[in-house]
């Protein structure tokens, strides 16, 4: 059965996942974990700030306040990975395609077509981002 709104999760997809969730301690009211996931789910998905999060997945501050505690104890990985382990098992994971780079590194000005040599000093300018050489065996600053 589809989620009745958009960017909730289906009952398949919770049923994959429920078994993960903390069980409620003593001495508190806890929002349910299916509406709470819900809203961190549109918040991520739709790109709105927390704030904005739509009433019916509860106080936007306590969905925000699980999102952090479950991302810094690693409940989010642990869903993560049964939700790709399922995806894997069900053949829709290509692990010879997994390069992917986040990075970022600048260019020297003359690769976006800035002159090598200065103008105005007749000298060559210097790379922004410092050169690193590995050496196998001896000292890299000496000539021999």
């Amino acid at each position: 059965m589809p989620p009745l709104r958009r960017y909730e999760l289906t009952d398949e997809q919770w049923a994959l996942i429920r078994t993960l969730m903390p069980k409620p301690r003593p001495g508190g009211r806890w929002n349910d974990h299916r509406t709470t996931l819900n809203g961190m789910m549109w918040v991520l998905k739709s790109g709105s700030p927390w704030r904005d999060m739509p009433e019916r997945y509860g106080a936007w501050k306590s969905v925000y306040d699980r999102f952090r505690r479950w991302t810094d104890d690693g409940m989010i990985e642990k869903i993560l990975a049964r939700l790709r382990y399922k995806l894997d098992k069900d053949g829709f994971i290509d692990w010879d395609v997994w390069c992917v780079d986040g990075s970022n590194i600048r260019a020297h000005p003359a690769a976006a077509g800035a002159s090598e040599t200065s103008k105005k000093t007749d000298r060559t300018s210097l790379w922004t981002t410092p050169l690193v050489v590995h050496v196998v065996g001896g000292d890299p600053r000496s000539t021999s």
